[in-house]
C-alpha cells in the first residue's frame, strides 16, 4: 500500500494472526468431541471450521449438549492456553512500531474477552494494544461489525482509515462489514471459495511482510 493510504488505526485478530494457538485449538475440540462421544475433527477440519465465537459455533454443533461441550472445551483450555501461548514471528515487532508511531493498535478476536485479555498481558503487550476486543464484548461477534465499531467508537477515527488484519473469512467479512480495509496475513496462495466474497485488498505472507507493507 501507497504512504498516502497508511491507515490511522490497525485491529488485528489474535489467534494465528498474531500468536500460533491452532495446537490449542485442535486439541480443546479434540477433547470437547471425545467427551461428548463423537469422533474428533481432524487438525486440517479445525482449521476450516473453527472460525466463530463458540457461542455461535457451539449449539449449531451441540445442539443440546452445547453448554457441556463449552464446559469442556474450557477446562482444556485454561489447562493449557498461557503455558503453550507463542507470538508469530514478527508479531510483537509489528505492533510495538504501530503503537510507537502513535497508531490506534488493537485486537478484535472471538475468543472470550476476558480469556484474551489475560493473554495480552500474559505476553506483556498490553502497552501496546488497546482496545482489546473479545467475544461477548460486543452485542454480536464476528462477522458482525460489532466489535470492530466497539473498537473504533470514540476514537475519531473513521473505518475507512482501519485495517482490520486477520487470518480468516470470518476477519474479513467483519471487516467488510464494518468498512474497514481488509487485509489477510498468511493463507495459501489460491483462495478457497469461502474468501471470495470478501476477497482481501491487501494480502501478507506473514507479520514481517505486513510491517513491508506498511513502511514501504
Amino acid at each position: 500500500m501507497t504512504r498516502r493510504a497508511r491507515p490511522k488505526a490497525v485491529l488485528f485478530d489474535w489467534d494465528n494472526t498474531l500468536v500460533d494457538t491452532w495446537p490449542i485449538i485442535v486439541e480443546c475440540y479434540r477433547d470437547t468431541f471425545v467427551a461428548l462421544g463423537r469422533d474428533p475433527w481432524t487438525s486440517d477440519e479445525v482449521k476450516a471450521r473453527a472460525h466463530g465465537s463458540l457461542r455461535d459455533l457451539f449449539p449449531a454443533l451441540f445442539g443440546g449438549e452445547a453448554v457441556r461441550a463449552e464446559q469442556v472445551f474450557y477446562e482444556t483450555f485454561h489447562r493449557i492456553h498461557l503455558e503453550r501461548l507463542a507470538p508469530l514471528p514478527g508479531a510483537a515487532a509489528v505492533v510495538e512500531r504501530l503503537a510507537g508511531e502513535g497508531l490506534l493498535v488493537g485486537v478484535v478476536s472471538n475468543k472470550v474477552g476476558d480469556n484474551l485479555r489475560t493473554e495480552v498481558a500474559h505476553l506483556g503487550w498490553s502497552r501496546w494494544l488497546n482496545p482489546v476486543i473479545g467475544a461477548r464484548d460486543a452485542r454480536r461477534d464476528k462477522p458482525a461489525p460489532d466489535p470492530i465499531l466497539m473498537a473504533l467508537a470514540g476514537s475519531g477515527i473513521a473505518p475507512a482509515e482501519c485495517w482490520m488484519v486477520g487470518d480468516t473469512p470470518a476477519d474479513l467479512a467483519s471487516a467488510k462489514a464494518a468498512g474497514c480495509q481488509r487485509v489477510l496475513v498468511g493463507g495459501p496462495d489460491r483462495l478457497p471459495d469461502s474468501f471470495v466474497e470478501y476477497e482481501p485488498l491487501l494480502r501478507a505472507r506473514d507479520c514481517h511482510a505486513l510491517m513491508a507493507l506498511l513502511w514501504e
